[in-house]
């Protein structure tokens, strides 16, 4: 783990292990010091647990937030006083309220999750793909360009519009109408997309649009190496 405000300072943990971070005083010491007035003095803790960690908030006012940089705009919120809360990002930031708005007050890097093996000798009809995309058709460069600034920017809120997407794939001999068609295809076919009830008001082509990126990036339909793709 390293500090957002000293890069160099790194704190490795072993499991069960833990470490402090906060303002600090000389009558109450931190491991990992965050210096700035709006950053509790004792601001919480950091636990290791064999492959992910916890993060124990004692701010009685403030809300962290734990950001995944590889997960598309996966976060968890960890509410005051809130005590050992688990996160399993492999690598994720952590985001303190400061004076003026929000700092990356620290980085923690976890080990490499393990996963199990596919069951081997199972008989009987194969298991389908929920969402059968092809990487090499046009529709789903056009499903890449929509989610391209959240992963590259967990907290972007852009919603990327089809003049936009027509010039991110330009080159690829796309219209305006084949960028719309290929929207719908996702949404109707592909992802099968419905609008909330909530945001009946709001224009088609928006809630398809932010629907497509929501679902594509909470299931990794599209991941970081998919940008690759674009030209």
């Amino acid at each position: 783990m390293h500090s957002g405000r000293d890069a160099s300072t790194i704190l490795r943990l072993a499991p069960g292990e833990e470490i402090t971070f906060g303002r600090g005083a000389p009558e109450q010491p931190v491991d990992l010091r965050v210096d700035d007035p709006a950053v509790s003095r004792m601001a919480g803790s950091v636990h290791a647990v064999e492959d992910y960690w916890r993060l124990s908030n004692r701010s009685r006012t403030a809300t962290y937030v734990v950001e995944n940089p590889e997960g598309g705009g996966e976060f968890v919120k960890v509410p005051p006083g809130r005590v050992g809360t688990p996160v399993p990002f492999e690598i994720a930031q952590v985001l303190l309220p400061v004076e003026g708005g929000w700092t990356k007050a620290f980085t923690v890097m976890a080990p490499e999750h393990t996963f199990a093996v596919s069951a081997l000798g199972v008989t009987g009809e194969p298991t389908r793909l929920a969402h059968s995309l092809d990487p090499t058709a046009k529709y789903f460069l056009v499903l890449v360009a929509l989610c391209e600034p959240r992963l590259r920017d967990p907290s972007s809120a852009v919603i990327p519009s089809v003049p936009q997407i027509l010039s991110r794939l330009d080159g690829l001999g796309l219209t305006r109408s084949a960028v719309n068609f290929h929207i719908d295809y996702l949404a109707r076919e592909k992802l099968r997309v419905k609008q909330p009830s909530h945001d009946a008001s709001q224009g088609k082509a928006d809630w398809q649009r932010g629907a497509l990126i929501s679902v594509a990036l909470r299931f990794d339909l599209v991941r970081d190496e998919h940008l690759a793709l674009l030209p």
